[in-house]
């Protein structure tokens, strides 16, 4: 689930998304390599036949094999069998369990929603219900954790799990038998319109069920009269090729470019829109910023390169490779890169790698420390990174997407009692709290009576001493700024808790800035 607040340098994050965006572009599956001599088979053959001790050569192989495929670049790995599965769920869409998302708290699993159309539903399990026992075994105040939680819940379809659930208002523990089965995963976190003709949708991945859902969100958004469409590609990490080329197709022109990939043994592969695209009548603003990779880095590339829209943030991640996956003898997976990705005018999307994983995975907090995600003025390309796109206009190469308005990345020095309120998610745990308290009354309510009762009676000060509870010590006070982003949060949070992630992104992207921007750019562009 994207959340786009942003409180502090996001580049705590950067290590793991570096190695999360690891979705493919062509998305392929091969069946096993045909084996061939080499002088690792060799030498594992030696090991196992003549090593003084018993050894287990498939352990032995998952160790040193991410050291070999490190040498080769960012993007191609070995994946053992049992995470592949949990790799490629986004992708296809859905996943196998029964269908709830949960925190933990205060040793217990709480449900924070249940998912449409899961077996959960279905059953009626609600929304702050606590699964105390699994299987008849108590689960609650045993040191559980969300990974244990994960392996308890989640299952192939067809195959029971019974739980215990302790529900507000009743004394005994509801028992449920579920069936697990195929939970939907939406790649729209929200679809809205943000005045009388502007609408906004925003994507978390290109999946097998993007395009649909996405045009199921256009019709919608068209019977409301929208006329310009935002399209939200933050800390979007991309997806399947063919998903962006259908995508971008809604809105090109017949023989426009939407990408090509060039390789070392193969001609360059060009993919161009074929005409049909029901979209080209909308004006597009596309949203990014640096953690927006691979699949969205397409998108955005081909809307700017053939001058179909304004590209709004900041420079987008720059991971431009193709990988295909090859499926080993145990089902485990090499993923391997094999081609690159170019936008229309000829930029590579892929960042530089110069054999050190470690300055690959710091390259945003080299951005951060040379001031480009601060300050446009900061921002210079040589000669050597300029191209010209087929109307004229200049964009400029070297990895990633630079957009065409620049939005700053919001730096603040907060105090130690606002970064521990927001870092250690006590104002998240306060507002689930306070969430779980009035559930029955305010499930009925709309967004905004929802907003109105939480800033009567959910007031900082509450917050504050909520948070000495939690250890915290409260010796300062907020300033002005940030007992208003206090206020905000606890609200966005509690209409999250009470209603989905779209009502809270309606919410929190009312004073987003870039968002503004991109409304102001194309109201510049007239009617």
């Amino acid at each position: 689930m994207k959340n786009k607040i942003v409180i502090l340098l996001p580049f705590l994050l950067a290590l793991a998304f570096a190695c999360g965006v690891w979705f493919c572009g062509a998305f392929k599956f091969s069946g096993p390599l045909p084996q061939q001599p080499s002088k690792i088979s060799e030498i594992l053959q030696l090991i196992e036949r003549e090593y003084v001790e018993d050894i287990n050569i498939d352990s032995l192989t998952n160790d040193f094999l991410p050291d070999l495929f490190e040498k080769l670049d960012p993007h191609s790995s070995y994946i053992s069998s049992e995470a592949y599965r949990d790799l490629t769920d986004p992708i296809r869409g859905s996943f196998e369990g029964i269908g709830v998302q949960f925190n933990i708290q205060n040793d217990t699993v709480v449900i924070v929603q249940v998912i449409h159309g899961g077996p959960s539903e279905r059953l009626n399990i609600l929304a702050g219900d606590r699964i105390v026992t699994v299987n008849d075994t108590v689960i609650a105040g045993n040191g559980i954790t969300n990974e244990k939680t994960v392996k308890l819940l989640k299952g192939p379809s067809g195959t029971k799990v019974k739980v215990g659930i302790k529900r507000n208002g009743v004394e005994d523990l509801i028992p449920f038998e579920i069936t697990r089965g195929a939970i939907p995963i939406t790649s729209i976190d929200a679809s809205y319109m943000i005045d009388d003709k502007t609408g906004y949708v925003s994507l978390n991945c290109f999946s097998q069920t993007t395009y649909d859902e996405f045009m199921e969100a256009v019709s919608k958004l068209r019977s409301q009269g929208m006329k310009n469409i935002i399209v939200d590609l933050r800390e979007n990490g991309g997806g399947l090729l063919y998903t962006v080329v259908d995508l971008s197709n809604e809105f090109l022109e017949e023989g426009d470019i939407i990408v090509f990939t060039k390789g070392r043994n193969s001609q360059p592969e060009y993919y161009k829109a074929d005409g049909m695209g029901t979209c080209k009548d909308l004006k597009i603003a596309v949203l990014v910023n640096e953690y927006s990779a691979s699949a969205s880095e397409i998108f955005a590339g081909a809307m700017q390169d053939n001058s179909r829209g304004i590209v709004v943030g900041r420079r987008t991640y720059g991971k431009g490779c193709v990988n295909e996956d090859f499926t080993l003898h145990d089902s485990s997976v090499i993923r391997l890169t094999i081609k690159k990705f170019y936008t229309p005018s000829g930029r590579c999307i892929q960042k530089p790698y110069n054999g050190s994983l470690t300055d690959y995975d710091r390259e945003l907090v080299d951005r951060y420390a040379r001031g480009e995600l601060l300050d446009a003025d900061s921002i210079n390309f040589p000669d050597s990174l300029r191209y010209t796109t087929r109307s004229g206009k200049v964009v400029y190469g070297g990895g990633g997407i630079m957009p065409d308005v620049f939005v700053p990345m919001k730096e603040k020095s907060y105090s130690p009692l606002f970064w521990n309120l927001s870092s250690r998610g006590i104002i998240h745990n306060f507002a689930f709290a306070f969430s779980d308290k009035h559930r029955q009354s305010l499930k009925t309510q709309s967004k905004d009576e929802i907003v109105s009762f939480t800033e009567k009676n959910a007031t900082v000060e509450d917050l504050l001493k909520f948070a000495k509870t939690c250890g915290v010590e409260v010796s300062e006070k907020l300033n002005t700024e940030e007992y208003a982003l206090a206020k905000k949060f606890i609200c966005c949070y509690v209409v999250r808790n009470i209603l989905s992630d779209q009502e809270f992104l309606e919410l929190f992207n009312s004073d987003d800035a870039t968002i503004l921007k991109a409304l102001e750019e194309l109201e510049k562009q007239g009617s």
